[in-house]
């Protein structure tokens, strides 16, 4: 029996892991960098040891490290959670050496599937030859060969850019995987990305728990996912159970893992990848099914038998992860403090709970697993009809957090089930609306635009959609003018000043771009000036309410002191700057300024780089990574580069001056260079 477990993991699926634990009454153990010391997973967990550094190749990427660190807190197993280390052979051999239970598969199994590469030859595909490959080969897809999450991932579609992103693929993953291994095959345009979550024992017992549908990406990176994946024939079900269950069987696999495939526009499946742990959208499946997905990966290393065959899949599940990233700007990370994260999950202890809960809310009637491996209290006999919907968060930050540059930008995933398809996606989309996120810029307009896409209630799904879509779903959303409104009167509200008898000029308050000029009535409330068609209604410093052309709309405000005020109303939400009366003169760019639009670390500069060296516009100057993934600063016009301040391993902080190009200059200097 497991007494103390540690994950080598940190984040959200720290904090899951360590739930389940604590409701099976396992003592947990966190381990953490110098950039986490305070993060959340190490908060909830019963010990916690230092690994010396922040950069995940120093920390988290440190297998010796981390065996040390379990010996010395005195775990007898590891959980690997996913990302990092879950898929490494060495690491899970030297967990086992030491004499500590691996929650995954054999080492065996992870070399046979972890590898991309080994898994297609296993499965009767391989890899196209990089020096083979011919423009009828376009577009193709660039992958890392140890490990997932849109890393060292790359879509090649011209032959002459093979080069640069091959090299930018192995750099992304060597940071991310501590392996820089990639490989190349076809890229399928407008397929599905459907996997198949499977579960297996010693004893030979594979268990096929549905699809999940996880077509909505960026960067090839999951946002969105389902279970089960909506409108697949049945017959195209069934073959990809027998294929992912056939996969596990060929190469012995235990515990928990998944098998991903694309699905062609045509209706054809072609095998991606199994990953060799459980994935971030394991939720889904845990709700679809009523299970608890890291009680029963603990079960089995301890020895239990899984039943023949799982429970029935009820109802749909729907998840959708929160990311501190502006989608508008190229889907850029964003660091800083998280001043507010509430998402209201109901009801407080959801039917067949399936490990979640939230930082603040009680999780469901715990699940565990009897000595078989299967979850008592099954959906046999439910009433699905008149089951009741629930949400679900699992989180890696709480209030008060703050988001660094070095690990990955995910703050929460939010997950809803239902007993129909359309009731999960309008509940997930409502709670993402109502959620009070403060702090950095997220993707939550975003999610809550592409639940409310046609395309995504129609179950239209594919990869390019993002590709598509994009502009639409990051243009300005509406009523920001009433957030302003409500922002400045909230504001007056809390600074009670007296009415004249006079027809007083009228104050000014400035958010974002916006201007809102009011007065003061004679009953104590306040009258706008520019504004017809709105009246305040009644406000205090945290609530506003506005008739708005006959509706009245509360608007709850709040100010963090950080400069922004938050804005958040049943319609959405917003964060507006709070306008200083006067620009300073020091926050003027001179023109041509290369900003770094994210803090970072500088990877490298382009060859042959210096100041008095001609650029041509779009040309990649600088090469800066966030958060394990590498971002390309182009130059924005053609011209002159007069100064380049960025110096490879230097960190920078959002807005450093990377380096400055010289259009007018360039197009003197063309001048001169054209004969007479």
């Amino acid at each position: 029996m497991i007494s103390t477990l540690l994950v080598a993991n940190r984040g959200e699926i720290a904090c899951r892991v360590f739930r389940t634990c604590r409701e099976l009454g396992i003592a947990t153990v966190a381990v953490y960098s110098d950039a986490d010391a305070s993060a959340l997973h190490v908060r909830e967990a019963d010990a916690a040891v230092r690994l010396p550094g922040a950069a995940p190749a120093d920390t988290y990427l440190r297998g010796d490290l981390i065996v040390k660190a379990a010996l010395a807190a005195g775990a007898d197993a590891v959980h690997p959670g996913y990302g990092f280390l879950s898929e490494n052979a060495e690491f899970a051999r030297a967990v086992t050496d030491a004499g500590l239970v691996w929650i995954g598969p054999p080492p065996s199994a992870i070399e046979a599937m972890a590898s991309k590469t080994r898994a297609k030859e296993l499965m009767g595909g391989a890899p196209l030859d990089p020096a083979t490959v011919t423009e009828a080969d376009l577009p193709l897809l660039v992958k890392a060969a140890a490990g997932g999450g849109g890393r060292g991932m790359r879509v090649v579609r011209a032959l002459s850019s093979l080069g640069a992103e091959l090299e930018a693929a192995r750099s992304e993953a060597a940071s991310a995987f501590g392996d820089g291994e990639v490989f190349l095959e076809p890229y399928v345009e407008g397929g599905r990305h459907v996997e198949v979550q499977v579960l297996a024992d010693a004893y030979g017992t594979v268990w096929a728990l549905g699809t999940r549908d996880c077509s909505l990406q960026r960067r090839h990176q999951k946002v969105i996912e389902e279970s089960p994946a909506p409108g697949l024939p049945a017959e195209l079900v069934a073959s990809l159970h027998e294929s992912a269950v056939t996969a596990a069987r060929a190469v012995g696999y235990r515990g928990a893992g998944t098998v991903e495939f694309l699905i062609s526009p045509a209706g054809h499946a072609h095998f991606l990848e199994m990953n060799t742990r459980l994935q971030v959208e394991h939720p889904v499946t845990e709700a679809v099914f009523g299970l608890d997905l890291v009680a029963l990966q603990l079960r089995v290393a301890e020895g239990s038998r899984l039943p023949a065959t799982p429970p029935q899949a009820r109802g749909h599940a729907v998840e959708a992860r929160l990311y501190a990233e502006d989608p508008a700007t190229g889907w850029t990370p964003q660091t800083g403090v998280l001043r507010a994260l509430d998402v209201q999950a109901f009801p407080t202890r959801p039917p067949l709970n399936a490990g979640g809960g939230t930082p603040n809310t009680p999780a469901g009637s715990a699940l565990r697993a009897d000595e078989s491996g299967a979850v008592p209290g099954g959906p046999a006999g439910h009433d699905l009809v008149h089951a009741a919907p629930w949400l679900r968060v699992d989180a890696g930050y709480a209030a008060g957090d703050s988001i660094g540059v070095h690990y990955d930008p995910m703050i929460a995933k939010v997950i809803a089930w239902a007993p129909t398809r359309d009731a999960a996606v309008r509940l997930l989309a409502q709670a993402l609306r109502r959620a009070r996120v403060h702090g950095p810029v997220t993707n939550r307009a975003l999610l809550v635009r592409s639940l409310e896409h046609p395309e995504f209630t129609g179950a239209r799904l594919d990869t390019g959609f993002y590709e598509r879509h994009l502009d639409a779903l990051t243009a300005p959303a509406g009523g920001e003018r009433y957030a302003a409104v409500a922002a400045a009167v909230a504001d007056a509200a809390a600074r009670p000043g007296a009415w004249r008898n006079l027809h007083s000029q009228p104050q000014a308050k400035g958010y974002g771009e916006h201007e809102v000029r009011y007065r003061r009535t004679r009953g104590g409330g306040f009258e706008l000036v520019d504004d017809p068609g709105v009246r305040v209604v009644d406000a205090r410093p945290d609530r506003v309410r506005l008739e708005i052309d006959g509706v009245v709309r509360p608007f709850d405000v709040t100010d963090h002191g950080d400069g922004y005020v938050h804005i958040d109303s049943p319609t959405g939400a917003h964060a507006l700057a709070v306008r200083p009366r006067f620009t300073d003169p020091q926050d003027r760019a001179e023109p041509g300024s290369l900003l770094a639009p994210m803090p970072g670390t500088v990877v490298r500069v382009g060859d042959g780089l210096a100041a008095g060296v001609k650029v041509t516009q779009g040309q990649p100057l600088v090469w800066l990574e966030a958060m394990k993934m590498e971002h390309r600063i182009l130059s924005p016009a053609s011209g002159i580069l007069t100064a380049l301040h960025a110096v490879p391993g230097r960190q920078v902080e959002v807005g450093a001056l990377l380096a400055v190009v010289n259009e007018a200059t360039a197009e003197a200097t063309q001048e001169e260079d054209t004969p007479s």
